[in-house]
């Protein structure tokens, strides 16, 4: 089993327009609203193996608060290049492109590309609103397989849920 989340960044300010868009915080909202979603996360057990997320500061920080929440270490956060200003295409080739020997992977980004990923892997799901986290529990054995086969489960959820 493979099991995806993707995590759309909680709710970012455009407070100062003076500051280019990776540089974009959260608002008081999104600073709220992550850890709420980590503490979901953390009581349904979940237990990423890694966590990868977007160089953008609104984008990282979700991460790190979710991150906080399941006891996983800020350190270990990947950030990839790849997950701003991206594509479903492209961000399909980065969770290809995952060992195989990792089981669990969150990944944070964001909007059109992560709404548009996951409609790809399910039409269930049609919008991410902020801090929303789409899991799919793939049953194969290969993160190759993701994008060509239907996931065995998908759930969405998000802090106005």
């Amino acid at each position: 089993m493979k099991t995806l989340f993707l995590v759309r960044h909680a709710k970012s300010s455009r407070d100062d327009p003076s500051l280019p868009d990776r540089e974009r915080p959260l608002d008081d909202r999104g600073r709220q609203d992550a850890p709420e979603m980590g503490r979901c996360l953390a009581g349904g057990k979940v237990k990423p193996d890694q966590i990868v997320s977007s160089p953008a500061v609104r984008a990282l920080t979700t991460a790190q608060l979710i991150a906080d929440e399941l006891g996983y270490e800020r350190k270990d956060i990947v950030i990839d290049d790849r997950l701003y200003a991206s594509s479903a295409d492209a961000l399909l080739a980065v969770i290809r492109a995952l060992d195989k020997k990792l089981g669990s992977v969150m990944l944070f980004g964001h909007n059109p590309e992560f709404t548009d990923l996951a409609h790809r892997l399910s039409g269930e799901i049609t919008d991410m609103p902020t801090c929303a986290v789409a899991r799919f529990r793939f049953d194969t054995k290969a993160w190759e397989d993701v994008g060509e086969i239907t996931p065995a489960k998908v759930t969405l959820d998000s802090p106005k849920k």
